[in-house]
């Protein structure tokens, strides 16, 4: 794999999938959520990469890439920096970017200390936590679907995650709650969830939070108001994770956000409906530019 060295001389790791229609434009640069989870589980996101160059880079102390020397460089803020690291390192003047889950984060912080180099913001189930609210919705969604066979399963492995600190314990809760982040609880489904117990990073996920306080926060939101790229957040409607609402809160922090919700969809789209999420994010990336 391809490496860069970001601003404290680490030596950090990308994946490059090149565009199968030999498309020459920008990289679309993608990170990987959890947090802390090796961005394998992003595959070529849904097939992406059939126009678009994806270039999936690997978070510090998952994937290829090295452990932070100092746990504040697990910290979002910081991640943004090895991302900024990143475009210097391929001399991109703008470029698109897409981030799932918790790294909504790192690219809202991002956005915010380099919003100059942004041309296309696309922010996948994202949470709310940098916007100081934790909607209702994702719990509303989960217990709409209590009818379904697996929800009982799921429902006591989300009551035992919290409490739990034996690694492999919690590989097994999760694997057992999994199917609340899917649309449906099929074969594609199923063999997605099984990875994601050996791609966990519990030191990168337990320092991705840690350093940034609330004026920090303010901050960060603060300067979003003035990010002038089209940012869009997209949600799932079955997403029993971080819901629908968030993706809302999060592009209301934008000048020029949308929200757009996708039907039969959990918290990872590209896997429930490929053929739709590849569209919605191949529609925005090809919109005239308004700046």
């Amino acid at each position: 794999m391809p490496h860069y060295t970001s601003y404290d001389g680490t030596e950090l790791a990308y994946r490059v999938l090149e565009a199968r229609d030999g498309s020459a434009g920008p990289p679309l640069i993608c990170l990987a959520g959890g947090p802390g989870r090796d961005a394998a589980y992003l595959g070529d996101l849904g097939g992406l990469d059939a126009h678009h160059t994806l270039l999936i880079p690997d978070g510090r102390g998952t994937g290829d890439s090295p452990p932070a020397a100092d746990p504040i460089g697990y910290a979002f803020p910081g991640l943004a920096e090895d991302l900024e690291a990143l475009r210097h390192h391929l001399d991109l003047a703008r470029f698109p970017l897409l981030a799932h889950d918790a790294a909504a984060a790192t690219a809202q912080a991002y956005a915010a200390a380099h919003p100059e180099r942004l041309s296309r913001l696309i922010l996948v189930s994202p949470g709310a936590r940098l916007q100081g609210e934790l909607p209702e919705d994702a719990r509303e969604i989960f217990e709409s679907r209590a009818d379904e066979p697996w929800w009982r399963d799921a429902y006591t492995a989300v009551r035992l995650l919290p409490d739990t600190t034996d690694l492999a314990e919690t590989r097994r809760l999760l694997l057992q709650a999994a199917p609340m982040a899917y649309g449906r609880w099929e074969e594609p489904q199923r063999a997605h969830a099984e990875s994601e117990g050996e791609q966990l990073g519990p030191v990168a996920r337990a320092g991705f939070w840690q350093g940034v306080d609330e004026a920090g926060r303010r901050a960060v939101l603060t300067r979003l108001h003035e990010v002038p790229c089209p940012v869009l957040a997209i949600t799932g409607d079955r997403d029993a994770v971080t819901g629908m609402r968030a993706g809302e809160l999060v592009a209301e922090s934008f000048p020029d956000g949308q929200a757009r919700p996708l039907p039969g969809v959990g918290h990872y789209p590209w896997v429930d409906e490929p053929d739709l999420f590849r569209q919605v994010v191949e529609d925005f990336l090809a919109q005239r530019p308004t700046h």
